[in-house]
């Protein structure tokens, strides 16, 4: 049987997989992928859903997956962890992917906007002006000089950080 859903447990350096088919059954159980191998991984995979909790590099891999043609569906953990099993088992890498895919399967999850490119860069100047509007105003009656040194650190800080969209959609 093919695979449908794929959820990915990201992480810095090892991700886990786990993929099942049209019938719930796990058909793909990798509870240790590197990152040189994630890609590759999903590559070889055939079209599907893939599930992944929303973090800071969550919307790179959205990304390269859809570029193999991929739905790609980012979602808050708080509504991953009621569908983890608890137990034996416990709190791992590889529950929390079993989790995450089973709740990529519910009809009526939210997902968070997965932000391409452009998409972000526009997300970016939105905040980065209500940033310097924000400096301007803790800086009233300061010399412009000062005003000016106050949005460029508060710019040059926002852009260091992770960006993730919080706007929810069904």
């Amino acid at each position: 049987m093919t695979i449908l859903f794929v959820g990915i447990d990201l992480a810095k350096n090892v991700f886990a997989v786990h993929g099942v088919d049209g019938h719930g059954k796990a058909v793909l159980i990798r509870p240790s992928v590197q990152r040189s191998k994630l890609h590759e991984l999903v590559a070889s995979l055939p079209v599907c859903t893939i599930g992944m909790e929303a973090c800071s590099g969550a919307h790179h891999w959205a990304r390269l997956f859809k570029q193999h043609g991929h739905t790609v569906r980012l979602m808050a953990p708080k509504f991953v962890s009621p569908y983890r099993m608890s137990g034996v088992r416990g709190k791992n890498d590889a529950a929390d992917a079993a989790a995450i895919c089973e709740a990529v399967q519910r009809p009526n999850m939210l997902w968070r906007v997965n932000l391409d490119a452009r998409g972000a860069t526009i997300w970016m100047r939105t905040v980065s002006r209500r940033v310097d509007d924000a400096a301007h105003l803790i800086v009233v009656g300061g010399d412009s000089r000062w005003r000016l040194v106050v949005a460029r650190f508060a710019r040059s800080t926002l852009a260091k950080s992770s960006c993730s969209r919080t706007c929810l959609h069904e």
